[in-house]
Formats: structure tokens, C-alpha cells, sequence
């Protein structure tokens, strides 16, 4: 039985056990070399924030992970989402300054849209984040959100959401402390508040537009009415919300309105929380406080019926001499151009693995091929425990 929840020794003995069946087993090959550097880069920054040597962190990123348009905001191909650097889903915490190593480090192999929320820690993320793109941070994106019910004084979370005007003002100007920065360059609602018309929220951030301190705005997750009347109130540059080879929800009617109005498109959780990494099979168990502990998706019984996706995506892993991730990233990629993945991780490697993923490519015959042969499978299991789903497709009420 494979538990999530592991000391780091534990950890490094199953990667050992299991090393013929995990991601790093199929570009092992591929990425010893670049592995190596980012290794050496991973330790100079590790010593720059303990004071025990010199970084010599880049100030320009390297440009062959290529470029993608949200709307006029241009950003690299594939991003970093910073969740998870405070914590883990396993609950546990991680170091923090192998954290701000591997964002630096993905700068230096071309990443530069990086995406926090107040909520994650809550402000904590934001705070490893501002740390470390201090050395290059006009050459960046940063996202950050509001919405959630969050005490400004305190931190405290407090029932259901908010997206008063005069709250998300004050997020705005707590955030942009958090993240040492005078402006963020894409500033989304983490949830639709079913209280506050979206007319009166694009007026909030049309008066921080205004003033410098946010330069694009985007939806989470928000129901398609409210996307069509934020849109023409205040353009939207992005809608953010899951999407991957697992939860392919958006493709009904999200992205094609996106597609209709000339908004990008950001996914989130685009690897399923690990699932379409071949990391997850049906011995799995996740810790008590694990948010995959409460998904339906992630039981064991809707584990073994998706285990035929998985086993899709190796397929191709082998096919294209790439890790099962990169499978799924580059499968992203390729359905529109301007169409952003934000895989989050806590592993060096495995972000060196996802940005990668960025130069795999499909013929069109390959990826109508795939197409098919994925939407040919039914995932089994709802992808969020439904005290968290009912938050989603929200449509904000009309402004009287």
C-alpha cells in the first residue's frame, strides 16, 4: 500500500523501490544533464537565502519554453503555480528555501507566469513568491487572487466569500505588500460571489487599474453569464479554471466562449492532483487532511476505473519518449494557443520535468488521434469534494 503521507526518507526509498513505474522513469534519459545544472542552480540559491554562499541567479529567462498570448498579456507557454510551497496536500510543510530555489530556478528555464492566491496559507504563498522573483521581478507575470471570506487584520477565514469593493481593495494593497511589488500583472476572483454583482466587482478593479496597482483582471471558475457580463463591463484577459485530460468540463462551453470573446485560458490542477502523473494507482491511500482523502475521484474504486486513462497516457509517455506529466501538459498545449497550464510543485525535478513538457509536440494527426482515444474514456469519481464544487459555476446576481 503506497501511503502520501511520508517522511523525506520514506519518500526517497519508494521513489528508489518504484523508480520502473514513476514519472522520472521515462525521461530519466532526457534530463540528467539539465537535471544536473538545475541542481547546482537549486543549491546557489539554497545558499543565498541561509547566507552560506553567492547566487548568481539570471536577470534575463531563457526563452525556449516559448510564449503564449492571454488576451494582450503575454506570458510563457507553461507556468508554476506556488500552492503548494507552504503546504503540501499531505500537510506537510516544506522548506522554504528549496521553495524559493525551484521558482528561481524556473525563471532561469523560461517560465515566467507565476500564480498564488491570498487564500493559500492563507498569505503565506504570497510571501515566498514576492521573496523569490525579488531578482528579477519586472521580467515576470504574477497572479494573485481575491474573494474568499478572509480577516485582513488577523487571517482568520471566515464563512462563505467576499467580493465587496471595498474588501477587494483591501486585498489588493495588502497583497502587493506581501509580494514586494508596486502592481500585479493579473489579478483574478478566486470564486463568484453570489452577492455582489461582477459589475460592481469590475468597478473595484477598474478604480485599481486606474491607479497603477493591477493591470489585467480574470474569473475563477465562474458561471458563463457572469463571464459574458464582466467581459463587457471591464475586458477580462483570462479565466482560470481545472482542466485536463481528467476534467474536461471546459470544453463544453468555458473555452469556447473564451475562444468567442478572445480571453485566455489558465488551467489549473492540470495534472489532476498528480493522477495523470502515474504517481496515484489503486494502492494509494492519502492522509487524514489530504484534500485527495475527501475527492471521490481520488477513492479507490474510481482510481482503478481511470486507471485506463493512465494507462493511455503511458502509452503515448513511451510513444513520444516523455514522462507521463509532460504527456498531459503538452496535451493541454496543444488543444488552443492560447491555452496556459500552471502545474504546481515542491519538487525540484518535477518542475524541470514540466517545463519541459513545452517541447513535446504532436502532429495534428497525433493529436487527433489522442483527442479521440481520450474523450472515448469516462473518468469515474467527482473531481472535488462537493462542499468545495459548490463554489464553482456560480452566477453572480444582477446588479438592481
Amino acid at each position: 500500500m503506497k501511503i502520501m503521507k511520508k517522511n523525506n526518507e520514506t519518500i526517497k526509498s519508494e521513489i528508489q523501490e518504484n523508480e520502473g513505474v514513476s514519472r522520472r522513469s521515462f525521461i530519466a534519459k532526457t534530463i540528467v544533464a539539465a537535471g544536473s545544472l538545475a541542481v547546482a542552480a537549486s543549491q546557489n540559491q539554497v545558499d543565498a537565502q541561509t547566507g552560506t554562499g553567492k547566487t548568481d541567479a539570471k536577470t534575463t529567462a531563457d526563452p525556449a519554453i516559448g510564449r503564449r498570448k492571454l488576451g494582450k498579456l503575454e506570458v510563457s507557454a507553461i507556468g508554476i503555480g506556488v500552492q503548494n510551497m507552504h503546504r503540501k496536500y499531505d500537510t506537510t510543510v516544506p522548506h522554504r528555501p528549496e521553495m524559493i530555489a525551484i521558482l528561481r530556478a524556473a525563471y532561469d528555464r523560461g517560465i515566467t507566469f507565476f500564480d498564488c492566491a491570498e487564500a493559500y496559507g492563507p498569505w503565506e504563498n504570497e510571501r515566498i513568491l514576492g521573496e523569490a522573483i525579488q531578482p528579477f521581478r519586472n521580467k515576470v507575470r504574477i497572479t494573485t487572487k481575491y474573494g474568499w471570506n478572509i480577516d485582513q487584520e488577523t487571517g482568520r477565514r471566515l464563512p462563505g466569500l467576499n467580493s465587496k469593493p471595498d474588501h477587494i481593495k483591501r486585498v489588493v494593497e495588502n497583497s502587493l505588500k506581501r509580494l514586494r511589488t508596486d502592481r500585479i500583472d493579473l489579478l483574478y476572483q478566486h470564486r463568484v460571489d453570489p452577492e455582489v454583482p461582477i459589475e460592481d466587482v469590475a468597478g473595484a478593479i477598474k478604480d485599481l487599474m486606474d491607479q497603477g496597482k493591477v493591470l489585467h483582471w480574470g474569473l475563477s471558475e465562474p458561471g458563463i453569464q457572469t463571464i459574458r457580463r464582466a467581459h463587457a463591463t471591464l475586458p477580462l484577459t483570462a479565466i482560470q479554471n481545472e482542466y485536463s485530460m481528467a476534467t474536461r468540463d471546459p470544453e463544453k462551453e468555458v473555452i469556447p466562449l473564451c475562444e468567442e470573446l478572445g480571453i485566455g485560458f489558465v488551467c489549473w490542477w492540470p495534472l489532476d492532483c498528480q493522477l495523470l502523473t502515474g504517481w496515484i494507482d489503486t494502492e494509494t491511500r492519502f492522509s487524514p487532511g489530504d484534500l485527495r482523502a475527501m475527492t471521490p475521484r481520488f477513492s479507490p474504486e474510481s482510481v482503478a476505473a481511470n486507471m485506463k486513462l493512465i494507462d493511455l497516457i503511458k502509452t503515448w509517455a513511451e510513444r513520444k519518449q516523455a514522462a507521463p506529466a509532460q504527456i498531459a501538459l503538452a496535451w493541454l498545449m496543444a488543444q488552443k494557443p492560447w491555452i496556459v497550464p500552471i502545474p504546481g510543485t515542491t519538487v525540484m525535478q518535477h518542475m524541470i520535468e514540466n517545463s519541459d513538457s513545452a517541447n513535446v509536440k504532436f502532429t495534428s494527426a497525433e493529436i487527433a488521434e489522442l483527442n479521440t482515444a481520450v474523450r472515448a474514456i469516462e473518468v469515474k469519481g467527482q473531481r472535488l469534494p462537493t462542499g468545495v464544487l459548490t463554489f464553482s459555476g456560480v452566477e453572480a446576481p444582477l446588479k438592481k
